[in-house]
């Protein structure tokens, strides 16, 4: 089994930023397309970025110019800077594996999830 866990969300002020880290155990997910999707109250998970083992990337419009997804295979880890946070940004941020490279801004093609970790932004 393999195991997820994001950290370094927090409270920030509009205009500033946050990088959000996710580390990988149990598994080996550097084959693995790895994505970060949101959660605001009331809403449904939304997809924010994704990265393939190659690093090439895809964005949601929203982030677009904003947030940059990056990885580490050999420390099985993701990352996700995001700059220029906007109150709409606030959210609980999860980070999610795909192993197949299918249905890659869905949810319903990630197997594995982290936890979850809450991002605030204050206007």
């Amino acid at each position: 089994q393999g195991q997820l866990v994001e950290s370094g969300g927090g409270l920030v002020q509009a205009g500033g930023s946050l990088r959000l880290s996710c580390a990988a155990s149990g598994r080996t997910f550097s084959t693995y397309a790895m994505a970060w999707f949101r959660q605001a109250p009331g809403k449904e998970r939304e997809f924010v970025a994704y990265i393939r083992r190659s690093g090439s990337t895809g964005y949601a419009d929203s982030v677009k110019g904003r947030f940059t997804i990056s990885r580490d295979n050999a420390k099985n880890t993701v990352d996700l800077q995001m700059n220029s946070l906007k109150p709409e940004d606030t959210a609980v941020y999860y980070c999610a594996a795909n192993k197949f490279y299918e249905r890659l801004r869905d949810p319903q093609g990630y197997a594995y999830w982290g936890q979850g970790t809450q991002v605030t932004v204050s206007s």
